[in-house]
Parts: C-alpha cells; structure tokens; sequence
C-alpha cells in the first residue's frame, strides 16, 4: 500500500534564506516541505507540535523543526496568513 500524505494548509509563498539555499541540499528541503505542509512537523518539541495543531485551526504561525542526513538542523515557518512559508537555518531567525 502506498501511503499518502495530503496536504493540511495551502503554504503560499515558498522563501528560502541565502545561507539555507547555501548549505541545505534541495531534495532535503523539498522532502522537509511535504512533510510541513503535510502536518508532520518533524523534531519540534512536543509543545510546539501542540501549538501547529492548535494554529492549523486558529490560524496562528507554524513552526517545524528538521534535520538533514548530515544532522544540520533547519526550521520551516509558515506565517499566520499563510501567505509564506520560509526555510531557514537557526541563525536566520
């Protein structure tokens, strides 16, 4: 059986900083965002993952956590509006 995640927002924009654009390979980052979008919010502690739940029906920010195969962590912030959705490194936020 083939498992498939369907999205649970629409992410508008996607943004990319310079560094993560820089340092992150681009199927990590595209496997990251399906997974975003999907409501799988990743290695985000147990309250923020709560506070995504809370936010898909409120409408607040959503936040996830992730890490590559070379263990650089990186964040995926979709903004209240939903009109964006930028990845980034923690530096760049």
């Amino acid at each position: 059986m083939i498992r498939v995640n369907r999205p649970r927002f629409a992410p508008g924009t996607i943004l990319v900083t310079t560094r993560a654009q820089e340092q992150l390979p681009q199927y990590e980052m595209q496997r990251a965002l399906a997974r975003h979008i999907a409501g799988d919010w990743g290695d985000c502690a147990r309250e923020d993952a709560d506070a995504n739940e809370a936010a898909l029906q409120n409408g607040d920010r959503l936040l996830s956590v992730y890490h590559t195969a070379d263990h650089i962590k990186f964040l995926i912030i979709t903004e209240a509006d939903r009109r964006a959705t930028t990845i980034l490194l923690p530096e760049d936020y």
